[in-house]
């Protein structure tokens, strides 16, 4: 009987080996498991179902012409006086009505790459990968002036108090006359040999020019002749690598009161007393592209697409979610109550800011957003890689 027995479990497992072997060896067998995990591991997060807490209306579509694709220049609008311009690499530059989108003029750029736009003082302000500045009339796109910079232009231009502002992908700081164009001075910092591709605008605040920089620090100057006033680390580039030492400052510092706030892509966000440049507070949590400000906290998505809420005053973290990782996330705005961020495959997701919790999901296209979405007047507006903008409200 003890026989019988055995024999019944030898071919027992003679079948098994002989099922399993129609598809592969045993040892294939776990080894596919193993590479589908680790597969799963690298992609990016399938989207969640869920139900919806607010209602979001799209309220218009357009396509401001032939967009970045590849270059990496996380291309976005500017928005002044009820007013959108956009700018596309192939295409030059509409400017919209914010509420409508109705096209109000197209100002086309011969044998340039537009790449970057800004607007603001009765100017907007358009940057090109050429180096080549354009200063056009807000109202019916006529150029009054032209500049040139040192290098390609991929952050756009900060207009205010007098002056434009722009800082070159070299990591060159230059202040141009608002009127006319003509250079006020210029500031260098030197470049680490390997930086995250392109840079941030600069954030102006009273007689100070903030600056985000490629190693990892940020800079105070000042406004009237670009001397520098203090410098003070945001990540420190620290590794055994060029690739692990990368520690940019690629988002504009943000500004509430008297405090800034900065990201590095090396996972450290600082807060810093603004005139003095005392650091009040560092956390390490950091963001790729910048912030997000909110009343009581600021807002990142950092490399891995973990969005965070930290506290303001604190740095304290209030919340986190993980639904979204690896989806390539953009840099945080907030409209209203919720933190908006788009991703890799053309969704905006709207979170709310009491407890990070998904409310909303639309889509802008089926291409990558790169770029911050940006908000005003209650209106949110993405832009694409393929040059397709996109307005939504929250109802």
């Amino acid at each position: 009987m003890k026989v019988v027995v055995n024999m019944k479990r030898a071919a027992a497992v003679v079948a098994l080996v002989a099922v399993l072997s129609g598809c592969s060896t045993v040892k294939g067998w776990f080894t596919d498991d193993k590479k589908a995990a680790e597969k799963a591991a690298t992609e990016p997060v399938k989207l969640e179902k869920f139900e919806p807490s607010i209602q979001v209306d799209k309220l218009w579509s357009t396509s401001v012409g032939k967009g970045e694709k590849l270059l990496g220049v996380r291309e976005g609008p500017a928005v002044a006086d009820g007013h959108v311009y956009a700018a596309a690499i192939e295409g030059g530059v509409k400017a919209l009505d914010l509420q409508t989108g109705k096209e109000l003029w197209h100002h086309k750029m011969k044998d340039e790459r537009v790449s970057a736009v800004g607007a603001g003082d009765g100017l907007v302000v358009v940057g090109t990968l050429s180096g080549k500045l354009f200063a056009l009339d807000p109202a019916t796109g006529e150029e009054k002036w032209t500049a040139k910079a040192s290098n390609e232009i991929i952050a756009p231009p900060t207009i205010g108090q007098g002056n434009v502002l722009v800082h070159a992908n070299d990591g060159q700081v230059l202040c141009f006359q608002v009127t006319d164009g003509v250079r006020r001075w210029f500031w260098n910092r030197e470049q680490p040999a390997l930086t995250v591709r392109g840079n941030g605008p600069v954030t102006l605040g009273p007689g100070l020019v903030f600056v985000g920089n490629d190693d990892g620090t940020m800079t105070a100057l000042a406004l009237n002749d670009g001397h520098a006033l203090w410098d003070q680390t945001v990540g420190q580039p620290e590794g055994r690598t060029e690739l692990d030492r990368m520690a940019d400052v690629d988002g504009p510092p943000v500004i509430d009161g008297t405090t800034l706030y900065a990201s590095s892509y090396k996972n450290a966000t600082l807060a810093i007393d603004g005139p003095s440049g005392r650091p009040m507070w560092s956390r390490d949590k950091g963001g790729v592209a910048g912030l997000g400000l909110a009343p009581s906290s600021v807002v990142l998505s950092d490399k891995g697409g973990v969005v965070w809420a930290l506290d303001k005053t604190s740095g304290g973290s209030l919340w986190s979610n993980q639904k979204l990782l690896r989806r390539a996330l953009t840099a945080p705005a907030v409209q209203g109550d919720y933190a908006v961020v788009g991703d890799y495959d053309g969704y905006v997701h709207w979170l709310r800011l009491d407890n990070g919790e998904l409310a909303a999901r639309e889509r802008a296209g089926g291409d990558p957003i790169r770029a911050t979405p940006v908000v005003a007047d209650g209106v949110l507006l993405v832009q694409n890689i393929d040059g397709k903008l996109t307005a939504f409200r929250i109802k």
